[in-house]
């Protein structure tokens, strides 16, 4: 008896040695030392991105996918402009051929404010809903995601969720309702991401809410919502894929990010490059290189405004989750202290900077700054934007990717730098001071930057050509 068990006993050791090791298929539990993080930084990233339908026409779906979520109390948010075309149409079709209860705000503002966003959380808390469709371009996306997070978690004060250090940046617990993302602007990536910005108008400056809860459920990617574009905002949406691209692509790398998160709850939604992010965003830069000029100078070209669509999920999804820097956190306080512009082709009642423009203005310097850190990625993006690099030198890689764009926005007739939507020196400081507390992104810069440095960046961005 007892040598039948020592024999049984050898077996099941021998079973064990000669047992596939691979996570897959081996039963065995082995305890795993656990792995050290240099100087805190963090040893992992993850993608998080919303389902994505595309196609042309398949905005007719959406009925049929909030019977499918058993939806008895849909918002249907947009702005004054989308609400009398095509795309909002489509859309009011397929509810009313599907009986979808529904109640529509067209109240959103073109960029945002915090103000805004009240006034639409406001709609939604008192509306009661149990599903939300957005149908427009990132400040109708971004605000219903705010709806949608606040009226979720009724008890909780609007700086709860804002980034840090404007607001408390706490993290997302509250389950959300469904969010249908129907976007009409190739630029924001919007409907891929986990991130919501507006103007905060106390600060005069730019920010937003980051997490992976508050993405859209389904992003509707229908390109013949596209058609409608003028010029100018096919132009500026373009822009935004185009520095979503180039930014994600050459951020810090994601294992260099610190503090490495005691609680994956607590790892940010921009987490730095990385593998997966890097093959989006060079795949959307390449869309941009081929179809943006096409795009814009011929509304009838669909096959180049279909790309350009598609590209602007890509890059969503690429910077969703590696994130954007230096162009991006410049950005804001250029919108948010904005004089008197007013761009062509936005039927807006204020001023504004619309923020693919605010984001490019500054590519040029930005580039230039960054390319000390890892200049082959530089090198790589001025290539694929149509640059001979076959003699180029590696540390010429700054000034041949800002010599690239500066030709690129030349021939598009992009303003000649800040100066010439209303910017002086004398205005450095106040968008400095801006710029600042915007960490979340500025901290994803492969190179570390003073105040000193952001002056000289903006003092070169005040004229481009």
């Amino acid at each position: 008896m007892a040598a039948g068990r020592d024999r049984a006993a050898y077996l099941l050791r021998q079973l064990q040695r000669a047992a596939c090791r691979c996570p897959s298929h081996s039963h065995t539990y082995s305890q795993v030392t656990e792995r050290p993080t240099l100087g805190n930084t963090d040893y992992a990233f993850e993608m998080a991105i919303s389902n994505i339908r595309y196609g042309e026409g398949v905005t007719k779906e959406i009925g049929m996918d909030l019977q499918n979520l058993g939806a008895r109390r849909v918002c249907l948010m947009t702005d004054k402009n989308l609400s009398q075309l095509p795309p909002v149409n489509a859309v009011l079709n397929s509810l009313a051929k599907h009986g979808i209860n529904f109640q529509m705000y067209d109240n959103v503002r073109v960029e945002p404010t915090d103000r805004s966003f009240l006034d639409a959380i406001a709609f939604a808390k008192k509306g009661e809903f149990d599903a939300y469709v957005a149908v427009g371009g990132g400040s109708v996306i971004d605000t219903c995601k705010a709806a949608n997070l606040y009226a979720s978690s009724p008890a909780s004060d609007f700086l709860d969720f804002v980034n840090a250090p404007i607001g408390k940046g706490q993290p997302v617990s509250a389950p959300l309702k469904p969010l249908i993302a129907v976007p009409t602007t190739a630029g924001t990536g919007s409907e891929t991401t986990g991130v919501a910005i507006f103007d905060f108008k106390e600060l005069k400056v730019k920010t937003g809410i980051a997490s992976r809860a508050i993405k859209p459920t389904l992003g509707i990617i229908d390109p013949l919502h596209t058609l409608s574009m003028p010029e100018r905002i096919v132009a500026n949406s373009g822009f935004d894929v185009l520095c979503h691209a180039l930014e994600s692509y050459t951020a810090l790398p994601y294992n260099m990010r610190s503090p490495c998160p005691s609680n994956p709850i607590n790892r940010p939604a921009y987490q730095g490059s990385n593998p997966i992010s890097d093959v989006w965003a060079l795949h959307a830069l390449r869309i941009v290189a081929k179809y943006l000029k096409r795009a814009i100078r011929n509304p009838e070209d669909r096959e180049a405004r279909a790309n350009m669509h598609l590209a602007s999920a890509f890059a969503g999804i690429g910077f969703g989750n590696a994130g954007v820097h230096l162009c991006h956190g410049m950005s804001y306080p250029i919108s948010g202290l904005v004089k008197t512009y007013k761009p062509k082709d936005y039927n807006v009642d204020h001023s504004l900077v619309p923020h693919g423009l605010s984001v490019v203005l500054t590519s040029p310097a930005v580039f230039t700054f960054t390319a000390q850190i890892y200049p082959e990625r530089h090198l790589e993006a001025a290539e694929i934007l149509g640059a001979d690099i076959r003699t180029a030198r590696i540390k010429d890689a700054g000034f041949i990717l800002a010599d690239t764009l500066r030709k690129f926005l030349f021939d598009l007739n992009v303003d000649d730098g800040l100066a010439a939507i209303g910017y002086s020196k004398a205005d450095i400081p106040a968008l400095v001071k801006g710029t600042l507390p915007q960490e979340r992104v500025t901290k994803l810069s492969p190179r570390p930057q003073t105040e000193e440095d952001l002056s000289s960046l903006f003092e070169a961005s005040m004229k481009l050509y």
